[in-house]
């Protein structure tokens, strides 16, 4: 497969980014927050889930990026930024907005309890494949419930 390349303007946009993020995971030192220009970052391995179901024996991470632009403030929630090598795992991205208008939250929640809380003025996000992928025996589990 092609790296992938995907672009959220909306809520059913950002659903399908969320999807192909579940499991990800990320250092602390990967997360970029440019208040100048209204930029969230943040450089992680994905794990590929749209390769998880075809029967391949083993599985596949690639290294990606995911921007979030038009920010207007950023809080984060149960992340040590200081614990450089504290290892995170993205859950979900969700979105919930704010009156009428295209303004709300971004939340980025990952395991442990932890999340970064977006103030955006409207979604717009890209995320890229940025890397070479590289295969991995382990395949996120999830409890049934």
């Amino acid at each position: 497969m092609d790296s992938l390349k995907l672009l959220a303007l909306d809520a059913d946009d950002l659903s399908i980014v969320s999807a192909h993020l579940q499991d990800a995971v990320f250092k602390a030192e990967d997360v970029s927050w440019d208040a100048r220009h209204g930029v969230f970052s943040l450089a992680l391995n994905r794990f590929v889930w749209e390769k998880a179901g075809r029967g391949a024996k083993g599985f596949e991470r690639r290294r990606a990026m995911i921007a979030f632009k038009r920010a207007r403030a950023v809080r984060s929630i149960g992340i040590d930024r200081n614990d450089r090598d504290a290892v995170l795992s993205l859950l979900a991205i969700r979105f919930t907005p704010q009156g009428e208008g295209p303004e709300g939250t971004v939340e980025l929640v990952m395991s442990g309890d932890a999340q970064f809380a977006l103030d955006v003025e409207c979604i717009e996000c890209q995320l890229a494949d940025t890397g070479g992928a590289w295969e991995t025996s382990l395949k996120p589990r999830h409890p049934a419930g």
